[in-house]
């Protein structure tokens, strides 16, 4: 049995904590004793747990508050293999690893564009990070981003890196089973008009009013409507531009869904509108679920995981018009669920497992 610890900054019910969670899951199934430290679980956010994961929450919300915990941590699990995810924590981790004089295997994932991360501005914050980052790397056994493309933007930062892709686990069992759920919603039930949906925090990066202002273009041409799973910041803004569009009977905003799997899986097609992405797990977790997709081509992942548009059209940043008719040629289509199946076997709990174990050297 290897013992495995897992470190993430915050919890929530997306991104980063639920990937690393579905990777944890998938050592536990193998039957490895699995630690899963949180920087803080935010107040009102149910913990997870029932998985077989020891859970454990440091209540700190800023990274640099938790090197010494963590090498407390380190010392008391006394861990064969570290995982951790997100620069910022990755250092504390590396360093925390090598006060704690660990021998522990470690494996380091970095998560969006490296150009937000560092800086070439002489003692500024970020500058300082890359040089520390690059002094710690040397202790991590493995180095990951979660594209090809990122690891192509961190040797453009930092020179040649041992950097590689592995990818998150995204299709796992959990995923087949929350797509079979019901959706008690009415317009998933009429199946004469064409559904699309969306999904992601409601922030400027994901940019759904691009999606809204293609709606509008479709539906001068065709009925069609559009759901979009998520909330965030600009949920009036949004709000506001449906109703000024004279949308309201076509798009609605349906808020935070736990299970968004299950509105993917009943829709006639995902749209993915980001201006910037890491990997788009959500891309995939919708071609799981048996849905089209269309994407714009933004850094990173997109492009990668559609590869080149074989998968679903790509289609530019911040051009309402272009979606529009990429939407229209989408439902058009008729699309083969054997490809949407190539297109996610990159991203099960097997392909996903056998790629760590390898570069860890445990496969």
């Amino acid at each position: 049995m290897t013992a495995i610890c897992f470190f993430t900054a915050r919890y929530s019910r997306s991104g980063v904590p639920l990937a690393q969670l579905r990777l944890a899951r998938a050592f536990v199934a193998r039957g490895d004793r699995v630690d899963f430290a949180f920087g803080c679980i935010p107040e009102g956010i149910e913990a997870p747990g029932g998985d077989g994961i020891g859970i454990h929450d440091f209540g700190q919300s800023r990274a640099v508050n938790l090197l010494f915990p963590i090498m407390r941590f380190i010392r008391k699990k006394r861990p064969d293999v570290i995982f951790s995810a997100e620069d910022h924590l990755n250092a504390i981790v590396v360093l925390a690893a090598l006060l704690a004089g660990s021998h522990a295997k470690l494996s380091v994932s970095s998560r969006v564009t490296p150009f937000d991360t560092y800086s070439n501005v002489i003692f500024s914050k970020k500058w300082v990070l890359k040089h520390v980052s690059r002094l710690l790397w040397r202790r991590a056994d493995v180095l990951t981003c979660v594209s090809e493309d990122m690891v192509g933007q961190y040797r453009n930062v930092f020179g040649q890196t041992r950097h590689s892709a592995i990818y998150n686990v995204i299709v796992d069992d959990d995923l087949h089973r929350k797509k079979k759920e019901s959706v008690d919603h009415p317009w998933f039930a009429d199946k004469a008009v064409p559904l699309i949906v969306s999904a992601g925090r409601l922030a400027p990066e994901k940019r759904f009013a691009d999606i809204i202002e293609a709606m509008k273009i479709v539906n001068d041409r065709r009925f069609a409507r559009l759901v979009i799973l998520g909330d965030g910041p600009l949920r009036g803004e949004l709000q506001a531009l449906i109703d000024r569009l004279e949308l309201t009977d076509r798009a609605q905003l349906l808020g935070f869904q736990s299970n968004p799997m299950k509105y993917f899986q009943k829709s006639r097609l995902f749209v993915l509108s980001s201006r910037v992405e890491g990997l788009p797990n959500v891309l995939v977790e919708a071609m799981a679920c048996g849905c089209p997709v269309v994407s714009t081509n933004c850094p990173t992942g997109p492009r990668e995981v559609l590869k080149d548009g074989e998968f679903g059209e790509l289609v530019p940043v911040g051009s309402p018009p272009a979606m529009a008719e990429a939407i229209l040629r989408a439902l058009d289509s008729d699309s083969k669920d054997e490809k949407l199946e190539e297109a996610v076997r990159p991203f099960t709990t097997e392909a996903v497992v056998a790629r760590h174990l390898a570069s860890l050297g445990l496969g």
